[in-house]
């Protein structure tokens, strides 16, 4: 599993795809997380606007992702 650090509170799955280099554009993740082909704790996610936030897991195309936050407080 790959560990992706963060440093907001949160991003959504859109952009999260995009930002790990998944997929080449946002039109490219609107189109494999509306066809169901994108996992969100072990779920099937359809919402490009989901917002990933701590210990959140996705899955996509064979490769699974740990969402963690950087807090610098």
């Amino acid at each position: 599993m790959k560990e992706i650090r963060i440093n907001t509170e949160y991003i959504t799955l859109g952009k999260f795809l995009k930002y790990v280099n998944a997929v080449d554009s946002g039109a490219i993740a609107k189109i494999v997380i509306s066809e169901g082909e994108v996992f969100v704790n072990q779920e099937i996610e359809t919402r490009r606007g989901r917002k990933l936030r701590d210990n959140d897991t996705v899955s996509y195309n064979g490769v699974n992702y740990l969402i963690r936050i950087d807090n610098e407080d």
